[in-house]
């Protein structure tokens, strides 16, 4: 199975999780509604918007208020920061020039017109805007990495590299350092120390798509092509098939060289607002990587990473329409194309479009039936779906074309293995979880799955608790495996440690409906009633599946004896000779 979602580098996500405290994002609103036409009905149906981050609605009702009230720079403000998150540029950049009037170090509208001044070539212009800006760890980075493209645009590489090298800061700067500075000096023909520099940053961050693949390709031009192909090689080993790297090889064994991962100081600009965004976004700071992935597509709209980018976070935020937009975008040369159609795809079922997204996918996979990636999609909305026998046979397409399955194909046993034990066909689910512990042993889900599937029928009882302590301890603070390992000690009648367990995952998840339900059940069997009867009814109003509701409310009104109960499990040779 092959993994093609577009990331910049996990080594800046300490770093940067350090700087960012923004809360997690709601789902954003299903529609827009009528436009008020007082200016109290706008702001609060802009600020509705915006803390949903439905940026569409939210540039609409902040261009009513700016109508109604035009003279109020917080509706500026707020305007401006819509339209950049929602990709309305060219309007944005025209408040930027009015809120710097009014506030000339504000940070973000500076940023923006230094863009805009890099993308007409106005360097000074743009280092100056960047100079007014207020700073904080990612403004300081940000600005002195932008500053140092626009020294290279104006001819400048010697000032660009000895700007970023001034630079101080804490050590999740450095990578970027490294790779800027090595881009900087590729771009200007300067091999020799371009090499020691991109070198480094491949070594400081091996993680990095973009490390190595600038690295790689300097390798191509200046030392060997087999050079090139070793650096793609030990990438390949951490994340096998991405499809840049596997279009990056094939051109190398046809004897070709690679150019520079950034020729003109435009592109390195956007590399600079690619790679803070992406990273910036899986960190919590969504706002401001919206600002970022969308500045960087208008700078350079053929960026290969930030639409991509852009796409995987409007998914994050739950804006399934507006990801799919952005995948429609990306030209058919893109290496990222296919996986673009896949996430399509995912983003149409995600719509609620699940006809759409299946004949999208059975379009590529009848276009080419080897095609596991979009084997695999369609598998995984099948089995979001509960249509558990489609997604255990689709499972087994991806696995038929996999002729020596690795540890890195056991999620796709995994995943048939549940398909099949929801469909009843436990011999076969059972074949398919031990497939998977086979080429992964320490695998936490599949110990849980295999091991609580065994107590829960009477047999293996002492392996099967046993695998999922392992998975416990493995992932500890993971709420349903700790569930599951109260709940198997509840089915095995040993109810004090069913309790113990279970609180303990309620503190992990504290709204999950089934986890209170269990901690209800393993009170009442220890004779805490009135604690049962909370946690039932917090169970019930936490929207459980109606077949589960249904008996949480019997076992509120009539206690836990009224309603149907599996019997404690015991071995089956217990069970054989009559207990």
């Amino acid at each position: 199975m092959t993994t093609a979602r577009p990331f910049f580098s996990v080594a800046l996500a300490a770093g940067f999780a350090a700087v960012l405290h923004l809360a997690a994002s709601p789902a954003r609103a299903e529609a827009v509604p009528d436009v008020d036409t007082s200016l109290a009905g706008n702001y609060l149906a802009a600020r509705l918007a915006s803390s949903e981050r439905d940026s569409d609605a939210a540039v609409t009702y902040l261009r009513n208020l700016m109508k109604l009230d035009a003279r109020n720079d917080e509706i500026v403000e707020r305007t401006f920061f819509a339209m950049l998150m929602d990709g309305d540029i060219d309007d944005a950049m025209k408040l930027a020039d009015r809120m710097v009037k009014a506030d000339r170090t504000h940070r973000i509208a500076r940023l923006a017109l230094s863009v805009r001044a890099i993308k007409k070539a106005h360097y000074q212009t743009a280092r100056t805007n960047l100079a007014l800006s207020v700073r904080g760890p990612i403004g300081d980075l940000t600005a002195t990495l932008l500053a140092a493209w626009t020294f290279y645009g104006s001819g400048n590489t010697k000032g660009a590299v000895e700007l970023i090298d001034r630079l101080e800061g804490p050590d999740w700067y450095v990578p970027l350092k490294e790779l800027h500075a090595g881009l900087i000096l590729d771009a200007a023909g300067q091999k020799k120390e371009a090499g020691k520099r991109l070198e480094q940053a491949m070594k400081i961050d091996p993680g990095s798509l973009r490390a190595i693949d600038a690295y790689a390709r300097w390798a191509s031009r200046n030392e060997s092509i087999d050079a090139a192909l070793a650096a793609y090689a030990s990438f390949d080993k951490q994340l096998p098939n991405h499809p840049v790297v596997l279009a990056a090889i094939k051109e190398l064994k046809a004897g070709k060289t690679l150019p520079p991962l950034v020729k003109t100081a435009q592109e390195g600009s956007s590399e600079v607002l690619y790679g803070l965004g992406s990273t910036v976004g899986r960190q919590g700071g969504e706002d401001l990587a919206l600002v970022y992935l969308q500045l960087a597509i208008w700078l350079y709209p053929e960026h290969p990473f930030a639409s991509l980018t852009l796409a995987d976070l409007y998914e994050q935020l739950k804006q399934p329409a507006k990801a799919i937009e952005v995948y429609e975008s990306v030209p058919d040369t893109s290496p990222l194309k296919r996986n673009a159609e896949v996430q399509l795809a995912v983003n149409l079922d995600a719509a609620d479009k699940f006809n759409d997204a299946r004949a999208h996918l059975d379009k590529m996979i009848a276009a080419d039936p080897k095609d596991i990636e979009a084997i695999v999609a369609l598998g995984k909305i099948q089995q979001a779906r509960k249509m558990f026998a489609d997604c255990a046979g689709t499972y087994s397409k991806a696995i038929a074309l996999i002729p020596e399955p690795k540890k890195g194909n056991w999620a796709l046993f995994y995943f048939r293995g549940i398909c099949n034990e929801r469909s009843k066909n436990w011999p076969a689910a059972e074949a398919d979880l031990k497939k998977a512990l086979e080429l992964n042993p320490d695998q936490p889900h599949v110990l849980n799955y295999l091991g609580y599937s065994w107590v829960d029928q009477g047999i293996n009882l002492d392996q099967g608790v046993e695998m999922i302590r392992k998975a416990a301890k493995l992932r500890p603070d993971d709420g349903p495996i700790v569930d599951s390992l109260g709940w198997a000690y509840y089915r095995l009648g040993r109810y004090d440690e069913a309790v113990v367990e279970l609180e303990r995952a309620i503190e992990l998840m504290p709204q999950d409906p089934v986890i209170n339900d269990h901690l209800g059940d393993a009170y009442w069997k220890v004779g805490r009633k009135l604690e049962a009867g909370f946690q039932w009814a917090h169970a019930r109003d936490l929207k459980p599946e109606p077949d589960d509701l249904t008996k949480i409310v019997q076992k509120i009104d009539k206690g836990l004896d009224a309603v149907d109960q599996p019997a404690p499990v015991r071995k089956a040779e217990e069970t054989q000779k009559g207990g």
